[in-house]
């Protein structure tokens, strides 16, 4: 395994950076914050013409053959500038699923124009128990001719306010055991009669939403996969979400380390930099530790996703160990910067707020801890 960046990624790693430092401002994403939208279409369409949306996917259907771990390197640039936006719910939580589960019909009406950035997707998956497991699946999705309708409520779903199309999981069958069982993935429209989106009001500013389906009519040509084995293609998205969250969380732990260093040299007390007290040395060595090593694991995860070599372990370790240490190493830059970086003026809260939040994004660190168990046959 050889985790140096290849001429390709090196390019993209460098544009990407570019790009981003030009466009996305920190005041840009206090403004978003505030939008309802959470994020600037003309910007997002620019994104889709460097090839980023659709990045991931074949070039049949207009996306630039890239894998994942290329994907990760973007991933990494875009959480170190806090880009706002439903990058992830679009591509991960909407494309990938369709790719890899929907028929040809389905990848033919959806992947094209995801690629060119003019289709938003997300999934609704988590219900008001707000846990990542079969059994939360409560929606109903029952027949209805050839149709079926949905009714039920999903909560915090990433990005519904903006979505074209959501991926929905339903319960068509009751009572089944392993409630993993049962459990029904369909394509909805937003806009379709029935549906009503409520923004909801976060710590990181990001859009998470409760969706309702009041009797929401969906055709049995817009079941993706299989009808009772929608769980099947859940997991398997939840484990592409979790890693690619955790490089955005990667990148923003490395942006906290460098500007903290920056200000450990800058900041002078006692007529010396702070930096040159052992106490804030010790603290930054901390932090390094703390991004240096979760930068290897995310790589070889990343990279074994790539090479189709199973990885499920290696994914919960990454997301575990990221979901607190992203917020440790926040937290640790405060306790360094001191008061000032805890006004809203300030870019380290931005990163504060979103490690917080990102800790619960595809599962928390206990969640990951006990898939590892089971991983390592506990």
């Amino acid at each position: 395994m050889d985790l140096s960046l290849t001429e390709e990624q090196e390019m993209l790693w460098k544009s990407a950076r570019d790009f981003l430092a030009s466009k996305v401002p920190k005041t840009l994403v206090r403004q978003m914050e505030e939008d309802e939208r959470g994020y600037v279409p003309e910007l997002w369409k620019e994104m889709a013409e460097l090839g980023w949306v659709g990045l991931p996917f074949p070039e049949q259907y207009g996306g630039g053959g890239f894998n994942f771990l290329d994907l990760v390197i973007l991933l990494e640039e875009m959480g170190r500038a806090c880009l706002p936006g439903p990058f992830i719910s679009t591509v991960i939580l909407g494309g990938m699923p369709v790719l890899e589960f929907g028929t040809e019909e389905q990848k033919k009406a959806i992947l094209p124009k995801l690629c060119k950035g003019e289709l938003i997707m997300t999934m609704a998956l988590t219900e008001p128990s707000a846990k990542y497991e079969a059994k939360a699946v409560q929606l109903e999705a029952h027949h209805d001719g050839d149709d079926y309708v949905l009714s039920g409520t999903k909560l915090f779903v990433n990005d519904a306010n903006v979505a074209d199309k959501m991926i929905v999981a339903g319960r068509t069958a009751k009572g089944h055991h392993p409630p993993e069982e049962g459990v029904t993935l369909f394509l909805i429209d937003r806009t379709a009669p029935g549906v009503s989106v409520h923004l909801l009001k976060t710590i990181a500013g990001d859009k998470q939403c409760e969706v309702t389906f009041d009797k929401v009519k969906v055709s049995r040509d817009d079941v993706l996969g299989r009808v009772g084995h929608g769980w099947e293609i859940v997991k398997k998205v939840m484990e592409l979400a979790a890693l690619a969250k955790s490089a955005e969380m990667q990148g923003g732990a490395q942006q906290v380390l460098e500007m903290t260093i920056q200000y450990g040299k800058d900041r002078v007390q006692f007529d010396r930099p702070i930096g040159s007290f052992q106490a804030i040395q010790h603290y930054m060595a901390d932090m390094s530790i703390d991004v240096d090593s979760a930068r290897v694991s995310l790589h070889k995860a990343a990279w074994m996703l790539s090479e189709g070599i199973p990885c499920r372990k290696e994914i919960s370790v990454i997301k575990g160990w990221l979901s607190e240490a992203y917020r440790r190493v926040t937290a640790q830059s405060h306790q360094i910067h001191a008061a000032i970086a805890f006004t809203k003026d300030h870019d380290l809260e931005l990163y504060f707020r979103r490690a917080k939040a990102a800790e619960l994004y595809f599962g928390d660190a206990d969640f990951h801890r006990e898939i590892v168990a089971q991983e390592l046959g506990m």
